[in-house]
């Protein structure tokens, strides 16, 4: 038997930092496993699924675009995850031998703003994918004021947010209103795509931006925020916040956040 691993999933995945993040933590804990990048075009992920189930040292994977909504076709869902968020971007292998899907966003976005006040505030979501799903149902659970969904089909923004019961708007992109937090939960701005052109002067002064980007680290639109002193979150915050739920599932032990400046420096590099 070949050493357990792990990996990441994703069209395009040259940019996924996961690896680098679990192989961290791995090495830190001292875990005999690898965590791996792996490349699953969309017609390809039945079959992918399908070889994973019968290697025995597959300890599962995580999800990224486009596959986070299509992946929950083809996994158990004992959380109904499907009923709620919608979309998956974790698989693991059961005890029973079975792989199933779960969703480490949710938490993973909240966590680098557990500390804002944001009760009753009005909230703004640039997206409406699976990693949108995600962070809708985390607002949901947050007590937030009014939310506003922007995308280039408010008629499936709206959707959405009758979905998580949230109360709202559905807009194009380009209306942003004011607002306390604004999330750009799209790949818009990412390298290799297009651009994020928003104007952020309805926003007042002490919102909140969080570009769930990660590649580039400095996105146009973390950019555009710290040029206006308003304060940001960027995507590795996420994407660790994330991971650390993801890794206990997958390894079945905590990594060890109180290094995670040292890993911060690592990605970064």
């Amino acid at each position: 038997m070949t050493r357990p691993y792990a990996e990441v999933i994703g069209d395009p995945i040259d940019h996924a930092k996961s690896p680098l993040i679990h192989q961290f933590w791995l090495d830190a804990l001292g875990i005999d496993a690898d965590y791996r990048r792996t490349r699953v075009a969309a017609e390809e992920l039945a079959n992918y699924f399908e070889e994973r189930r019968s290697d025995p040292s597959w300890r599962g994977c995580n999800i990224t675009v486009p596959h986070k909504i299509m992946a929950l076709d083809h996994v158990a869902d004992p959380g109904g995850v499907r009923d709620t968020i919608g979309a998956i971007n974790t698989a693991f292998r059961t005890d029973t031998g079975d792989v199933a899907g779960t969703n480490t966003d949710a938490a993973g976005f909240y966590a680098p703003i557990a500390s804002l006040d944001l009760e009753g505030k009005p909230v703004a979501v640039i997206g409406t994918g699976g990693a949108a799903r995600a962070i809708l149902f985390a607002l949901s659970r947050m007590n937030t004021g009014p939310v506003t969904v922007l995308g280039r089909n408010p008629l499936k923004a709206a959707g959405l947010l009758a979905s998580f019961g949230l109360k709202g708007d559905a807009q194009p992109i380009e209306r942003l209103p004011a607002a306390a937090l604004l999330v750009n939960a799209t790949t818009l701005g990412m390298q290799n795509q297009p651009p994020l052109d928003i104007d952020l002067s309805p926003l007042p002064n002490d919102a909140t931006v969080y570009d769930i980007v990660y590649a580039p680290l400095e996105t146009p639109l973390l950019a555009a925020a710290r040029a206006r002193d308003l304060d940001t979150v960027d995507g590795l915050e996420m994407l660790v916040a994330q991971a650390a739920v993801a890794f206990e599932i997958l390894f079945g032990k905590k990594p060890p956040r109180d290094r995670d400046d040292e890993l911060r420096d690592l990605l970064v590099a």
